[in-house]
């Protein structure tokens, strides 16, 4: 039996704005059309996966220069749902 995983980087340089946050995270994880582009669909989605999803995001730091406090709850978000999760797993540096 062969499992298969998907790898997503989110590189925070390449994020100008939460649109253009959400819209790397739907196109990188595969997230479904009706996704809602907010922290509360993000999370919903990431909850809903049966499949390993490794995603690591680089240049932490710049993600909270460019989106301030959102940066910390997506953090603070993603961290919850990787513990709370059997199939999704982060690495987060800055």
């Amino acid at each position: 039996m062969t499992v298969t995983f998907m790898k997503f980087t989110l590189d925070g340089a390449a994020v100008d704005s939460r649109e253009t946050l959400h819209t790397l995270l739907a196109a990188g994880l595969g997230l479904p059309v009706w996704y809602g582009k907010n922290l509360d669909a993000l999370h919903d989605c990431l909850t809903d996966i049966r499949e390993p999803v490794e995603l690591t995001v680089i240049n932490g730091n710049r993600l909270k220069d460019t989106l301030g406090p959102y940066a910390e709850r997506l953090r603070r978000m993603l961290s919850h749902t990787a513990d709370e999760s059997d199939f999704l797993s982060l690495s987060w540096h800055e």
